[in-house]
């Protein structure tokens, strides 16, 4: 996703010179069009996450769009307070991109997993979050968001699934169906949605039809679609990679409690978080039961 999301950020600076790219010293194979493509809109602050924001949103009040380049956790936690105090209390357009959300760093250690991101950048009023499937839904909510006036986080995964699902849609404040079914309603965000289709085959295998509903904005949350999935599910799972509280399935449970829908009801995210384990990423979904069969496992213990 991070490489479809540069090309397409080449692509817009090409006709929109407000367009400018920082990165915190991260990013290098990656950023590099860019680089040489604009060097006078480039700007590598160092490893110095607080001072990019700060510098990102004196850009901004110049009347220039930055967008923050850096691992996810990176991007959202060491600077916390600068972007609720910069961008986000001054309403400006600073744009977040948080690469690697989940466990995608993997062998870096517990530092590098961005397991509370989604959590904590919701909470800020006025931010928008964004989290897509694949590479083309990444290039399509960058073509739609790319000059909107709020601060927006983006947090994509650091590789594109195999399997391109979204079809290139992307509309803000809406969630996207990719599959129907009656028996269980699966509700996922960004990277995990590809494993949760899988997840969908393995039940469906067994004789259990699921729907699969996208979320790739998380804020403004997409009310009406949710309500709409909710109310005619007869059992709801939720699918992250993220710590359960505050991410996505902390979301469906406020639409929930809010429309107040009484349904079965369970939260499949990050189980051993913070314990500071390293390891590949796909070993890491295992660990904490983010696999398609552990999903699907789940989505049969939910209904029994």
């Amino acid at each position: 996703m991070r490489r479809e999301f540069i090309a397409t950020l080449c692509e817009l600076a090409a006709s929109d010179r407000r367009i400018m790219l920082l990165t915190a010293d991260l990013g290098f194979s990656v950023v590099e069009p860019f680089a040489q493509a604009y060097p006078d809109r480039f700007v590598n602050v160092g490893v110095a996450e607080q001072n990019m924001i700060g510098v990102a949103t004196g850009l901004a009040e110049a009347g220039f769009l930055p967008f923050c380049y850096s691992i996810a956790t990176f991007a959202t936690l060491r600077p916390y307070e600068f972007i609720r105090n910069g961008p986000v209390a001054h309403e400006l357009p600073v744009r977040i991109v948080g690469v690697g959300g989940g466990f995608d760093y993997g062998t870096g250690g517990s530092t590098h997993h961005s397991l509370e991101d989604i959590a904590v950048m919701r909470a800020l009023p006025g931010m928008m979050v964004i989290a897509p499937i694949d590479g083309a839904q990444t290039t399509a909510a960058l073509k739609c968001l790319w000059s909107a006036p709020s601060p927006i986080y983006f947090r994509l995964g650091k590789d594109s699934p195999q399997v391109a699902i979204s079809g290139g849609r992307f509309e803000l404040a809406r969630a996207q169906t990719l599959r129907e079914g009656a028996d269980v309603l699966l509700i996922s965000t960004g990277a995990m949605v590809a494993e949760t289709m899988k997840a969908a085959e393995v039940l469906a295998n067994a004789g259990m039809q699921a729907k699969v509903l996208s979320v790739p904005c998380l804020a403004p949350v997409p009310l009406a679609d949710l309500r709409t999935a909710l109310t005619d599910a007869t059992a709801v799972l939720t699918i992250e990679a993220h710590q359960q509280a505050g991410g996505l399935g902390s979301l469906v449970a406020e639409v929930l409690a809010e429309a107040r829908l009484a349904r079965p009801f369970r939260r499949v995210a990050a189980s051993q978080p913070g314990l500071g384990r390293s390891g590949s990423a796909a070993w890491l979904l295992e660990q904490n039961g983010l696999t398609a069969d552990a999903i699907a496992a789940a989505a049969r213990t939910l209904l029994s």
